[in-house]
């Protein structure tokens, strides 16, 4: 009767284990707010660039009963919708292409978007709009069609409310430098007035990166310049007229706190 007892007591074990959830790879049950906000470094936003797809998450999938196409490319693609983010329960875990989730980096998911694709996500609440590298799949919940990071849903201003009705727009590398080009070294030297500053911060290295793809993008001088202990990505100089429509086509853009400089005499 003991022997018959023991064995029924395994089994229910047994069953026990075999019946509970596996463990989660997440150490947080719930998601949560970084204790501290993004330095100005941590805000620039990613210049487009051409990149081959992802090894990892660029195949059908299906999840919680619905199956997911990928979509061929990203040309002309443009959605509006919900937003949500995602932020310290994450940080630091595997993306569906196999990077690391890093919560201030200007990256997003998204459930059928080519991995990896640029995108321009502009908070039709506010206008303020930002570029992030599409990274990861997601979001699936609801009917949101975006998920933000941390730092990208900061510089949206959509912390406070958690979710953004959003549009999201294709950016799309080889096609737009040949429309991007407004000048060339040649008039930048003739009647030069101006610079235009891009951002700043303290990485003297990562903005120097920033403003050889800024230069080679948009086909003009860009350097870094010292500036009051930080770093500042300047363009230029140019005459007024050049200045003017490069500070357009950059706000078109995205970067939103550009402004002009006047060259010392």
């Amino acid at each position: 009767m003991q022997r018959v007892f023991a064995i029924v007591v395994t089994l229910l074990v047994l069953t026990g284990c075999s019946s509970s959830a596996p463990p989660s790879r997440y150490s947080q049950t719930h998601d949560s707010i970084p204790s501290r906000l993004p330095t100005a470094d941590e805000l620039i936003e990613p210049v487009p660039r051409t990149e081959p797809p992802s090894r990892q998450g660029n195949r059908t999938y299906s999840l919680f009963g619905r199956t997911y196409d990928i979509l061929p490319n990203a040309q002309g693609y443009s959605e509006e919708g919900m937003a949500s983010w995602y932020g310290e329960k994450f940080h630091g875990h595997l993306t569906s292409n196999g990077e690391t989730y890093d919560m201030y980096a200007m990256s997003a998911a998204h459930k059928t978007l080519p991995l990896p694709t640029y995108v321009r996500v502009t908070n039709l609440a506010n206008d303020r709009s930002v570029v992030v590298r599409v990274n990861d799949r997601g979001p699936f919940h609801g009917e949101r069609v975006i998920d933000l990071s941390y730092v990208a849903a900061y510089k949206l201003g959509m912390l406070a409310t958690g979710t953004a009705r959003v549009r999201i727009d294709a950016l799309h590398p080889q096609a737009g430098n040949q429309q991007l080009a407004v000048t060339t070294p040649l008039e930048s030297a003739v009647g030069a007035q101006y610079y235009v500053q891009v951002v700043a911060g303290t990485n003297q290295q990562r903005l120097q990166q920033e403003a050889e793809k800024l230069g080679q993008i948009y086909q003009v001088p860009a350097t870094t310049q010292a500036k009051n202990g930080l770093h500042a990505v300047m363009l230029g100089p140019f005459a007024a007229m050049q200045t003017d429509r490069l500070l357009n086509r950059l706000r078109e853009d995205g970067y939103r706190d550009v402004f002009r400089v006047p060259v010392s005499p």
